[in-house]
């Protein structure tokens, strides 16, 4: 199964607007792809959440146990440093190495889709994950 870490935009798209990062996350409800996460991650999504749509903490709590059930924690052990415009880009990249990830899907055009590639981790957009992944099946 493919493994895939998705930046904190893609979630917030996600719960908030559908299209093609909510086609992810249901991917990952149907086993059609392993989503990788780490607590960093979840606290990010809690906070964007919290800070910046005002979402009630048990709003908040009820979209983290799912999150939990859909995707598989990891816990980084190595520190990276590649990206210093924006530091805790970096942790998506650790949770990424960590769980062997083929993919990190992120909306962030500055920083993590500039690299394209890390280590042999593709980094896309959700769309373009989308399609990579319609071109690797139908091979």
């Amino acid at each position: 199964m493919i493994k895939v870490v998705c930046d904190t935009n893609v979630y917030i798209s996600a719960f908030l607007f559908g299209g093609k990062p909510e086609e992810i996350i249901a991917m990952a409800r149907n086993n059609e792809i392993e989503l990788l996460i780490s607590e960093y991650i979840l606290a990010e999504v809690s906070g964007v959440l919290k800070r910046k749509f005002g979402w009630t903490d048990e709003q908040i709590s009820l979209t983290l146990e799912e999150l939990r059930t859909i995707t598989r924690l990891v816990t980084p052990g190595t520190r990276l440093e590649v990206i210093h415009e924006d530091e805790a880009d970096n942790r998506f990249l650790e949770c990424a190495m960590a769980g062997e990830a083929k993919y990190i899907i992120t909306g962030d055009s500055r920083h993590l889709r500039p690299l394209k590639e890390y280590r042999g981790i593709c980094i896309l957009s959700p769309a373009e994950f989308l399609l990579a992944l319609r071109e690797t099946t139908s091979d």
